[in-house]
């Protein structure tokens, strides 16, 4: 290993940094000052541009203009091979193993050290696996295979090939974004073992009680260019929301108050073996019903077997009277259902096809023609929806890979509502989105809501349960153990309802448990 850093020495420098994407400007200043041994923010909302000026750092991408320095030298790195080569690593939120081979083997893929007769030294591997999860002070078989490690386990993977390679910049992306509240604490325990080793680590989150809670600095970007940089001690969360957004951010939950009709969604006795029972509710026009429970309660699976993308046992479902089909998504398309699911990027979008394209996936066969669907009959029919959902892009033949998740989020949306829906299911609505797109995106179901659309809401976020949701059923271990009206709906409801049973666990259990919930 080489010689420690110097604490408080910048070991990233960047200065007015500038990337375009032909007439796209991606980032148009960016500026962010790393020291070794500690763990700077970097926030801002989806299209800020955060994402290019990691990639930028990461050798995806070569920057057009600016100053970009690594441990005092210049440096213009070509390919993320040059980046990782020079101590730089960065742990996305789903790492990338290969599932058949070990952990060990993960970790020194492509480096493996050779022993007598340049035979891959295994003991060698393995002994050195072992010796820096005890650094980290992770419990991890190094013997096991990646196939079905939890992202959490993924992520200190990722951590440990870092530092196998001696890595001093650990860029660490919306990394908490599908972990539970121990495994956050976990990953917090390393970032911060990391940080007192000497190394620099960029923490990027939309979770500023995360951000306040681990990091010594704060950097904010807005529309592509720097900011300002602050230390946590000196800030506050509402300062730096205004300083991501520009502008006061109001009342992330414009909930409006509705007339509510008739029911369009009943559900009666669904029972998947193993999964959930005896589900019965209903959703009315002009409401919004929320699925709330600790993750892995069944919330998920029950909306997946309501639109048919999962089978179910028994039970049945009906859309205004008439029962759907189960099991065909095509049958609950047909009745007037619309399904926005939790992983927007693998199910809800093909991510190298064109905004238009997403957009138009599922009333393609009304708009075409003798078979034909032209791009100009494309974009005039997803025209109208991109707008209404001001998704930020220059052009609708832009692909869906070129944009923040949050535009990715109001793009799945718009695919749907352009099927002129009657019941909108939305699973975790603004996961992984920043907190001014946040409230874009309770403002349109509000509204939609009001125009008579019946949505049922699945999240995992208290406060945007309590926040939008007309009525709130509690989900736990595959049950519905309470329906609680707005007026009823408290954290601590829900919470009761949420764990009930489980008084007998460990005395710290309960904080855990509101981690997970409104994380």
């Amino acid at each position: 290993m080489s010689d420690p850093l110097k604490k408080s020495a910048p070991v990233l420098e960047m200065a007015d940094v500038r990337k375009s994407f032909g007439p796209v400007a991606a980032l148009r200043s960016g500026t962010l000052s790393v020291t070794a041994g500690s763990i700077h923010a970097l926030v801002g909302e989806n299209g800020a541009g955060k994402s290019t000026l990691v990639k930028i750092v990461a050798g995806v991408h070569r920057r057009d203009a600016g100053t970009l320095r690594f441990e005092g030298a210049d440096v213009d790195f070509s390919s993320t091979a040059e980046s990782k080569a020079a101590g730089i690593a960065v742990i996305y939120q789903e790492p990338t193993l290969f599932p058949d081979l070990s952990v060990t083997e993960n970790i020194f893929m492509g480096r493996q050290p050779l022993g007598r007769g340049r035979r891959i030294d295994r003991a060698a591997m393995l002994a050195e696996t072992r010796a820096i999860f005890e650094r980290l002070g992770v419990d991890i078989d190094p013997r096991r295979p990646a196939l079905g490690l939890s992202i959490a386990d993924q992520q200190i993977i990722e951590i440990a090939k870092a530092i196998s390679l001696d890595a001093r910049l650990l860029i660490m992306d919306e990394p908490t974004a599908a972990l539970s509240g121990v495994e956050v604490e976990r990953l917090f325990a390393v970032a911060r073992s990391l940080r007192d080793e000497g190394r620099g680590l960029v923490f990027i989150s939309h979770r500023f009680e995360e951000v306040f809670d681990l990091c010594d600095t704060v950097t904010v970007m807005r529309d592509g260019a720097y900011v300002a940089t602050t230390p946590i001690a000196s800030t506050t969360p509402d300062a730096v929301v205004e300083m991501m957004v520009g502008r006061e951010i109001g009342d992330l939950f414009p909930k409006q108050e509705t007339e509510v009709g008739d029911i369009v969604l009943k559900v009666d006795g669904l029972r998947s073996a193993g999964t959930f029972r005896d589900v019965s509710f209903e959703v009315r026009s002009g409401e919004i019903v929320a699925l709330a429970g600790l993750v892995g309660a069944g919330r998920s699976e029950i909306a997946r077997a309501v639109f048919g993308v999962d089978a179910y046992d028994s039970g049945q479902v009906t859309m205004a009277g008439k029962p759907v089909r189960p099991g065909k998504p095509r049958a609950a398309i047909a009745a007037g259902m619309a399904f926005v699911p939790e992983d927007r990027r693998r199910q809800g979008l093909v991510v190298d096809n064109s905004v238009a394209h997403n957009v138009a996936s599922v009333i393609r066969t009304r708009l075409s023609r003798l078979g034909l669907l032209t791009t100009a009959s494309e974009n005039k029919a997803v025209g109208p929806w991109a707008g209404r959902l001001e998704v930020k892009t220059n052009a609708l033949d832009m692909p869906a890979t070129t944009m923040s998740g949050g535009n990715q989020q109001k793009v799945v949306i718009a695919k749907w509502l352009a099927t002129s829906p009657k019941l909108l299911i939305i699973d975790e609505p603004t996961r992984g989105i920043d907190v001014g797109t946040k409230s874009e995106v309770h403002r349109l179901l509000s509204d939609l809501a009001a125009q008579g659309l019946a949505i049922l809401m699945i999240s995992s976020e208290l406060p945007e349960v309590l926040g939008m949701a007309d009525r709130v059923l509690v989900v736990r271990e595959g049950e519905i153990t309470a329906e609680l009206a707005r007026a009823e709906a408290t954290p601590e409801s829900v919470m009761k309802a949420a764990t009930a049973g489980r008084e007998a666990l460990a005395p710290e259990l309960p904080d855990v448990l509101m981690k997970e919930v409104s994380a």
